[in-house]
């Protein structure tokens, strides 16, 4: 485990994890406004089996981006910002962020496919690097990455079956 050297005073901290929800509702509005017709899209697809309903997505997103944010600062309190862990963290989270423009907004369901390997690379480098620094910050991605996965695997599918 890292040095735990940097305990931010509460203040500080508070405001530090208000600034994570900030980072990530970003992501998510970002995400929002190119989804604008998401459902219609998301229906319009042939679909594999297995494929869940769109209005489950909003939900799972929501949770999973309260763990991210949360996450993320969990490892900004003992490590700081400018750690290696944060620079990928960020990487994601700009990831995250391209994959529904590409994907909903313009249509590119194979390229938003290779991008969403990339944002699983990325997923799990940044479990791998905060591990090393705050076990639970790790563990917290844990349901995020799982569900990248099965995004990858329904975006795959999607590309493939249109």
């Amino acid at each position: 485990m890292a040095n735990s050297a940097h305990r931010p005073a509460a203040p500080a901290a508070a405001i530090a994890l208000l600034g994570f929800g900030i980072a990530v509702a970003v992501v998510s509005l970002v995400g929002g406004i190119a989804a604008a017709t998401s459902a219609q899209q998301y229906a319009g697809f042939v679909q594999p089996a297995w494929a869940p309903p769109s209005w489950l997505f909003g939900p799972v997103w929501t949770v999973l981006y309260v763990l991210i944010a949360v996450s993320g600062w969990l490892v900004w309190r003992r490590a700081g910002l400018t750690s290696p862990a944060h620079v990928v963290y960020g990487a994601q989270l700009l990831l995250n962020m391209a994959w529904t423009p590409l994907f909903f907004g313009a249509g590119l369901v194979g390229l938003a496919f290779v991008e969403i390997v990339l944002l699983w690379i990325a997923v799990v480098t940044t479990i791998a690097l905060f591990a090393r620094i705050d076990r639970l910050a790790a563990w917290l991605l844990v349901p995020y990455v799982a569900w990248v996965t099965f995004a990858g695997a329904l975006n795959l599918a999607i590309w493939v079956l249109n």
